[in-house]
């Protein structure tokens, strides 16, 4: 019990935490239609996953390096640009997918995009709660002003809104949350955290104070749900995290659709 215990605990406190902040960071991101982002970023990571293998260091440090590079990459192209961040976020990903896998030792191949429980340690859990923590405060505080900025840029700035400025550091705490959820779920698969929770709470919300609770909550609910499944049947955690927010979202969706259409 002990043993299990040891595995077990880190897994679930990076899951609840790491979901809480992803669900809430992506209900800006659904709302901004801009889904695709997150899970493109969530492969980013892998060459900085790649190059912690290789040279020794802690693999999460080079995927937070590489993911905040990136974030800082891809915001100052759509500035320069004008191109939309699907566009940039798509070449960015492809190539940074293809040198990942080019230079990640094979034997780390499925732990770096599928995520393994038993490689997080109660240091990468406390790691997780504090950044997870950080980037829903921080989030918190630009809400408003990234809805006003979404609903019209040119209000926002009148408003004396620095819209670069907001996007910048939005992005750069969904590289953030994205980066803590690697080990859990990896590399791979960690944006669905990003995108299905928030999109199953938009079924269900009439205001934006409620989809961003709900948000947050789904999203702690997949991860939560699937540490303890990949605990106790011994597949990998990533895939059961996605899932367990499936099965909830088309659970959402069905009770939604009977209430609707019941006599």
């Amino acid at each position: 019990m002990r043993v299990m215990m040891d595995v077990l605990g880190p897994g679930l406190l990076t899951g609840i935490s790491v979901g809480l902040s992803a669900g809430y960071l992506g209900s800006l991101m659904v709302l901004k239609k801009m889904s695709l982002v997150g899970d493109a970023l969530s492969h980013v990571a892998l060459p900085g996953l790649a190059l912690g293998l290789l040279f020794n260091f802690n693999p999460l440090m080079g995927a937070f390096a590489v993911l905040f590079g990136s974030a800082v990459i891809i915001w100052r192209l759509e500035r320069i640009t004008r191109l939309s961040f699907e566009t940039i976020v798509g070449a960015i990903f492809t190539l940074a997918l293809a040198v990942g896998m080019l230079i990640i030792p094979e034997v780390d191949l499925l732990e770096a995009l599928f995520g393994n429980i038993s490689s997080v340690t109660y240091v990468d859990a406390a790691v997780a709660i504090i950044i997870s923590a950080m980037a829903i405060f921080l989030t918190r505080i630009i809400y408003s002003k990234f809805i006003m900025s979404m609903l019209s840029e040119e209000l926002a700035i009148s408003a004396g809104i620095n819209v670069a400025r907001i996007n910048l550091i939005y992005l750069l705490l969904v590289s953030l949350t994205v980066a803590a959820g690697i080990k859990i779920v990896g590399s791979l698969l960690v944006g669905f955290l990003v995108i299905v929770p928030a999109a199953t709470a938009k079924t269900l919300s009439p205001n934006l104070l409620r989809y961003s609770i709900l948000s947050s909550i789904f999203g702690a609910v997949s991860g939560t749900s699937g540490v303890l499944l990949s605990s106790f049947i011994g597949l990998p955690t990533g895939p059961l995290v996605v899932v367990s927010g499936v099965v909830v979202f088309g659970a959402v969706v069905l009770i939604r659709w009977a209430v609707k259409y019941s006599p």
